[in-house]
């Protein structure tokens, strides 16, 4: 049974790599034609665009780049969702299944490494259970309940 997840966690991750390559070929080819270049000028300047260099500054290893960090995933989803209306207005259905695949998996890429991180996690280092101790997180019916006595005064 192991061979057989590990076989298809292979299958899966080259086929994601596939159609992540494929898409970047798309944006690649739309942004060329736009500005009337080749493809390679083309993927030049997108490169540069996308590109993270060392520098070392004050004795500490840092990245340098032209779009700073918080701007490089919606520069990316902008140009996916650029060339996905370019593809629309030309009705090719292919080219946009694999840009709109490409933008979701960009958009939710996050979300999958955490939770499959908190799993393989959880799997490999199991926590000892108190079953006789409630969890200090966890309500009980007994926290949520408020005893009071009510008086009467009489006039």
């Amino acid at each position: 049974m192991p061979r057989a997840a590990i076989a298809v966690s292979l299958l899966a991750l080259a086929a994601l790599a596939g159609s992540m390559t494929y898409a970047g070929y798309l944006v690649v080819g739309v942004v060329a034609d736009h500005l009337g270049t080749g493809r390679f000028l083309a993927g030049l300047l997108l490169g540069g665009l996308f590109a993270r260099l060392p520098w070392i500054r004050e004795g500490k290893l840092r990245t340098v780049g032209v779009l700073p960090k918080r701007a490089r995933l919606p520069v990316m989803i902008a140009l996916l969702a650029f060339c996905l209306l370019n593809f629309l207005y030309r009705a090719e259905i292919v080219p946009m299944l694999f840009l709109g695949f490409a933008a979701t998996f960009l958009l939710t890429y996050r979300w999958i490494r955490q939770a499959m991180l908190s799993r393989a996690f959880s799997s490999l280092f199991k926590l000892p259970s108190e079953p006789n101790h409630p969890k200090s997180s966890a309500k009980t019916a007994a926290d949520t309940v408020i005893d009071v006595e009510f008086r009467e005064k009489k006039d």
